[in-house]
């Protein structure tokens, strides 16, 4: 085992203890052991290899930025071969969340949400992505025809 030293101001060091407590841990080495372990965690999901996905990408952004709002509506529209649904919920006079469904070849939805993450203005965009495999299977009695470019998408590992 490692040991790694790290250094927080006061009101984390007691937001983190209050976080310990609540969640039950004998210790603040085992705390921050799950937090990494989530972390990486995350980061392989958003790193995998699977050819096609469907994801939430979530975010707060600043109105206040100038053209912030146009700009990410301009970022949808201009990918809405990748954006199957969004909602947006007005956080104060100031900020908004919204979460963009996305659903379309992994590579192209990683960037999509590096992009919008990458705007100024932009907080706490996450990623949730969900590897699939398009196909036309069916498994049932109620089998069906799909039109033209329709596929299912299948959880991997079903």
């Amino acid at each position: 085992m490692q040991r790694i030293t790290i250094s927080v101001d006061d009101d984390l060091a007691l937001t983190f203890d209050a976080l310990i407590r609540a969640r039950g841990y004998q210790s603040r080495s085992e705390a921050v052991r799950d937090i990494v372990r989530d972390a990486i965690e995350r980061w392989r999901e958003e790193t995998g290899s699977g050819d096609h996905c469907v994801a939430n990408l979530s975010y707060v952004y600043d109105r206040r930025v100038r053209a912030l709002a146009q700009r990410l509506s301009d970022m949808q529209h201009s990918h809405h071969d990748l954006v199957a649904a969004s909602t947006l919920v007005r956080l104060d006079h100031h900020h908004s969340f919204e979460s963009v469904m996305l659903k379309g070849p992994t590579v192209a939805v990683k960037v999509f949400a590096d992009q919008v993450r990458a705007e100024r203005g932009v907080r706490f965009g996450s990623l949730n992505l969900l590897a699939v495999e398009p196909g036309d299977d069916h498994v049932s009695a109620c089998d069906h025809r799909h039109h033209l470019g329709q596929t299912h998408l299948s959880p991997k590992g079903r």
